[in-house]
């Protein structure tokens, strides 16, 4: 099953991934951007908590960097956060 939304995130952290100024944000990015695309095509989907862990480290990122690279992680968290809206529990 795809989970359009977190793919919808994965792409736009592939893309913060290419603005970011530092090598190290660079690859915390696409770290974020693989697991999401993961989650996305996993057969069992990301809960809650598992979601919000990445959304702490994505705004921890975008809080670093600034600019263009917060804009896209802004998009990316705008996505897990419809995800998160499909989701029973908290």
């Amino acid at each position: 099953m795809t989970r359009t939304a977190l793919e919808d995130a994965a792409q736009s952290l592939s893309e913060a991934a290419e603005a970011a100024d530092s090598d190290e944000a660079s690859d915390r990015l696409e770290t974020q951007s693989t697991k999401l695309e993961e989650l996305a095509t996993a057969g069992r989907g990301p809960d809650h908590g598992r979601l919000a862990r990445h959304e702490h480290i994505l705004n921890e990122i975008a809080d670093e960097q600034g600019g263009a690279v917060a804009d896209r992680v802004e998009d990316a968290l705008e996505s897990i956060h419809e995800f998160r809206e499909t989701l029973e529990g908290v």
